[in-house]
């Protein structure tokens, strides 16, 4: 078959092996390949040689474009319309600098890229609003001058531990030619996040309260995109974040924040870390496409919870849902949606972490693979690759868990390092860091409006910082690894190494993991850092289904709910 005509890094292939030579549409509305793999681009691209110093005032709308133009052709999305998607998608954050940071500590080099100034208040607005813009440019197109039954529908379906699905509902209500349903396990997720969930009554929009745990919804996804039949009678997209578009959308913020403190410095390559509170590695992942296109990072580290198969892998080389080589976990609070399950998956203070396996670990591994195989000729060095994570991913399914060879886990190690950070450790950071005077004069994104008010907003009570659980597990992580650095470079009289922890969503998403650690303290009130958003969200009108978690009962609600909707719409 003849190559379509676009660079590697934008043409696409499946990760375990049976996929090759997609466009960039393909992917975005196939989402997950027949094989049942994860779309990558065929090679990683090269950042421009004057990147740094043409990018480096750049917004981070220009950013944007920049960097996913290295990944689109223009052939399929025009330079015009891609930068009109890029200013649609962040129209709707409420921080002019989209992903601003903030200097914690000064004397530590400590910094907190944040993520929540979007719609839903979390990262994943950061990449849903693009992949709804993405969406409906495609059917647009598509349906250019068709009518009624002619004209393509995307049933768009996701699975949320929390924050996903609200940042996915937002991103994609009220869209023309989109049916959306969203699966989140009933009683798992926190009562804020349920609510903008299950608020938003848009009749293109529909939530299913799954009996069950985050993977068993993640599990009735991947059910869906390999059952022939639905896939005869719907277009299929997906929204979590093993769609290739919510990876790139991501990679903007490494780089933005890379520049923002280059700037807060007066200096041209500063030694960083990044330091990424993740359940389902697609958030880090970014950060390794970062890399691995040219951005300095002296390391990237991943911050888990007590479901620690990621850290137990980095420690170990075994990946396995239950921690045969590993550490047992413990429990946390209900309050917020941690509830445990007999499954293996453990409650925490941060349920949006409660993951028992990482979906988008797939996609490093098969880089690994590659990067490490001896094979000379390099679709043979592709095929190879994706054979071994096909064999790998099947014994995670037939056996529990795997293990891989030194020389992968070598690998791994290059660029990545993992913590384990407790409810405990995580209660003690929130109180830790709010105990300190957050230093307003080195906010990293500077003065709001020349006065001497931060330009973060939202976050802070009296002078204090309030992390929410997932973030002080970031900057839990980030302290370690301070301390491990501090001394070696001073002895050995290098320039420090300064850490951006990424803060992942508002505090007033966990109210009462907030509460649990702060309520000692006589200056806190949360009501200062409770958005006008949430006020009386969780009374409003809502609409849910219930259902078990068997995917041929979500099937059958699928197909039903969109016939309704074709109905309405004839």
């Amino acid at each position: 078959m003849a190559s379509i005509p676009f660079s590697a890094s934008q043409r696409y292939l499946s990760t375990r092996g049976g996929s090759y030579d997609l466009s960039f549409e393909d992917v975005v509305l196939k989402g997950l390949a027949n094989d049942g793999g994860l779309f990558i681009p065929e090679e990683v691209p090269s950042l421009p040689s004057d990147w740094q110093t043409k990018w480096k005032n750049y917004s981070f709308q220009d950013l944007a474009y920049e960097i996913f133009s290295l990944y689109i052709s223009q052939k399929e999305i025009p330079e015009k319309d891609l930068k009109g998607i890029v200013e649609r998608s962040y129209d709707t954050f409420r921080a002019k600098d989209i992903t601003p940071i903030v200097t914690l500590d000064e004397s530590k080099n400590l910094h907190l890229l944040e993520l929540f100034h979007g719609p839903t208040f979390a990262f994943k607005d950061v990449a849903l609003q693009f992949v709804g813009n993405l969406f409906e440019y495609f059917l647009v197109r598509r349906n250019h001058g068709k009518e009624g039954l002619g004209r393509e529908h995307l049933t768009v379906v996701g699975a949320t531990s929390g924050d996903t699905g609200s940042a996915a509902i937002y991103g994609l209500r009220g869209k023309k030619d989109v049916s959306v349903f969203i699966m989140h396990p009933k009683g798992k997720v926190s009562p804020i996040q349920e609510a903008q969930m299950t608020t938003v009554l848009d009749a293109n929009v529909h939530n299913l309260a799954v009996e069950g745990t985050f993977d068993d919804c993640q599990d009735i996804v991947k059910a869906l995109f390999a059952d022939p039949e639905i896939n005869r009678t719907h277009r299929l997209a997906a929204v979590n974040s093993i769609n290739w578009a919510r990876i790139l959308a991501q990679i903007t913020y490494y780089f933005h924040s890379y520049f923002t403190l280059c700037r807060q410095l007066d200096a041209s390559d500063p030694a960083v870390r990044f330091v990424v509170p993740t359940g389902n590695f697609g958030d880090i992942l970014a950060g390794y496409f970062a890399t691995r296109m040219g951005l300095p990072v002296d390391k990237l580290i991943i911050a888990t919870n007590e479901n620690d198969i990621l850290h137990r892998f980095w420690k170990t080389g075994y990946y396995e849902k239950k921690p045969v080589h590993g550490v047992e976990a413990e429990g946390g609070i209900a309050e917020d949606g941690a509830k445990a399950h007999e499954s293996g998956v453990r409650e925490t203070l941060a349920p949006a972490m409660d993951i028992l396996v990482s979906s988008n670990f797939e996609r490093l591994l098969w880089y690994l693979a590659f990067r490490t195989s001896s094979v000379e000729e390099t679709n043979h060095r592709r095929m190879e690759a994706g054979e071994k994570v096909n064999g790998w991913l099947n014994q995670l399914k037939s056996e529990g868990g795997f293990g891989v060879g030194k020389e992968i886990l070598a690998a791994a190690k290059e660029q990545l390092e993992s913590e384990r950070v407790s409810d405990k450790q995580t209660i003690q950071t929130i109180k830790e860091t709010y105990g300190q005077t957050l230093p307003v004069s080195k906010h990293a994104n500077g003065l709001a409006n020349g006065t001497s008010k931060p330009a973060t907003t939202g976050t802070e009570n009296n002078g204090h910082y309030i992390l929410d659980p997932h973030s002080a597990i970031g900057i839990a992580a980030s302290l370690r690894s301070i301390a491990a650095t501090q001394d070696a470079t001073k002895q050995k009289s290098q320039a420090p190494i300064h850490h951006i922890s990424l803060a992942t969503a508002h505090p007033a998403k966990f109210s009462h993991a907030v509460e649990l650690a702060l309520k000692d303290e006589a200056d806190f009130s949360f009501e200062t850092v409770l958005p006008e958003q949430f006020v009386g969200l969780e009374k409003m009108e809502k609409r849910v289904t219930g259902c078990k978690a068997e995917w041929k009962d979500v099937r059958e609600i699928v197909v039903r709910e969109v016939e309704e909707e074709l109905k309405g719409q004839r």
